[in-house]
């Protein structure tokens, strides 16, 4: 018997990346409250959030800081907006403190209020900036298979995974797809991931050639692949594809949505390996989620050209109502502040070897086919067959099962198919780290037994 709250719920809300005839019958799972690196549901049962809600409540939930900066910038000033050349101190001091530490020559910072919305951005200013340098042509962007960038129009074409084109009409023409860096899946036998990576900066250049490398503009790619299965790169990777962009003047577009602020070890994926980029994307961590903020850093190249087109123009004509909103620039400010001052990102390399030791213990597990990781975020792949690599097959939902497991055994995780992943706050501390994978641990030996049951297993 659902509960009345479950049933309001299912009367009232479109749930999004649910199956929705499904939650008819299961109703939602509703969290009342969280500490920490702790959720608690309306019955009271703790959980890890292992996946730091999605990918980005890096400072935990209840922090006190975060929560009296907003309010107190809520007193002062709730709401304006930066059109027209309005601005308002928040705005600037987050963007000085983004040029600052971004990883690579930054000129500007341009707000939004997603993930999706940034990304989005990114497609209009690729196309703006070619017909303002008089290449009306040169207008493709390459992604990759695998890929995640949102889901608006432009940064759902982005996007590699099917389900979010299917039925939408999706791609937008002029968005291509290479392939997936991931070699546990996509290596030839024997290939290592040097070669791999060769083998995918050399199909990245054909795919260049083959369009013409007078019509595609851009390259976007995020530093470790998120919703599509938390892939790490392989050795070598974006070295050999800074390589392949500078040679055809293609753009380098940094997704860094979910790596950015310390997740991978270093305050930037960008950093962690050596891309080369033009412009990088932002949003989740910058405010530790407590606030929908995203940003845009660019460097002068791109920059100069919009100024000069704006010259022409007589205006820039892009921007949303909550960009650079006074509250999400506040708390995005004293985010950054506690990251330095606590020093999270040593945080993170401190606590990241017991992260990684639990994560690779996985690989020991006769579901886990591949478990692999950096920094505070990585995935497990959950196969029928080790010595194979052989998948189950999709309708059995081997992934969404473990999920389920995992929520008895107070931990949150997210299934993308049948790989598992791990993205905890990054205030987790060792302790918590192991408790966490205990708790996995016991729901994969859950999982394992009911497969076998099932008779899914080679």
């Amino acid at each position: 018997m659902l509960s009345n709250v479950a049933v309001r719920d299912i009367e009232t809300l479109v749930h999004p990346y649910t199956n929705l005839a499904t939650h008819r019958q299961t109703g939602p799972l509703i969290l009342e409250s969280g500490k920490g690196i702790y959720v608690y549901d309306s019955t009271g049962k703790e959980y890890i959030e292992g996946m730091a809600g999605l990918w980005c409540t890096s400072l935990g939930y209840s922090n006190q800081e975060l929560v009296e900066t907003a309010y107190e910038q809520m007193k002062k000033l709730p709401f304006t907006h930066i059109f027209g050349g309005r601005s308002h101190d928040p705005a600037i001091e987050l963007a000085e403190k983004l040029k600052e530490i971004a990883p690579v020559p930054i000129s500007k910072v341009f707000y939004g209020a997603s993930g999706s919305d940034a990304n989005d951005t990114q497609v209009k200013i690729v196309w703006y900036l070619n017909n303002a340098l008089g290449r009306p042509q040169k207008k493709k962007i390459i992604s990759r298979l695998k890929g995640y960038h949102g889901v608006t129009v432009a940064s759902a074409s982005l996007t590699g995974l099917p389900n979010n084109h299917i039925d939408f009409d999706l791609p937008l023409p002029g968005i291509l797809h290479t392939s997936c860096p991931h070699h546990y899946r996509f290596a030839e036998p024997g290939e290592s991931e040097q070669d791999f990576s060769s083998r995918l900066a050399a199909e990245l250049e054909e795919m260049i050639l083959r369009e013409g490398p007078d019509t595609v503009a851009a390259f976007i790619a995020e530093p470790v692949m998120g919703a599509g299965g938390a892939i790490i790169p392989p050795e070598g990777y974006f070295e050999k594809i800074n390589a392949v962009l500078a040679k055809y003047d293609v753009l380098f577009i940094s997704d860094e949505v979910i790596t950015g602020f310390g997740r991978t070890g270093k305050m930037f994926g960008t950093e962690t390996y050596g891309m080369n980029a033009d412009s990088i994307s932002l949003a989740k961590q910058i405010t530790s989620a407590y606030f929908p903020l995203s940003a845009v850093m660019m460097n002068d190249k791109i920059y100069d050209v919009l100024v000069d087109q704006s010259r022409k123009i007589g205006t820039f004509g892009h921007g949303n109502t909550y960009a650079g909103h006074p509250v999400g620039c506040a708390v995005a400010v004293k985010t950054l502040e506690i990251y330095q001052r606590d020093r999270i990102v040593e945080h993170v390399e401190k606590v990241s070897p017991t992260f990684l030791r639990r994560l690779n213990k996985l690989n020991e597990h006769p579901l886990v086919g591949e478990a692999k990781g950096v920094g505070l975020i990585g995935g497990a792949e959950l196969v029928k067959d080790k010595q194979t690599k052989a998948s189950f097959e999709g309708k059995k939902g081997v992934g969404a099962k473990a999920v389920a497991y995992a929520l008895e055994e107070g931990f949150i995780t997210r299934a993308m198919g049948d790989r598992l992943a791990f993205c905890p706050p990054l205030v987790i501390n060792e302790a918590e780290i192991e408790e966490m994978f205990n708790r996995c641990e016991r729901a994969l030996d859950k999982t394992l037994n009911w497969a076998k049951a099932e008779g899914l297993l080679a």
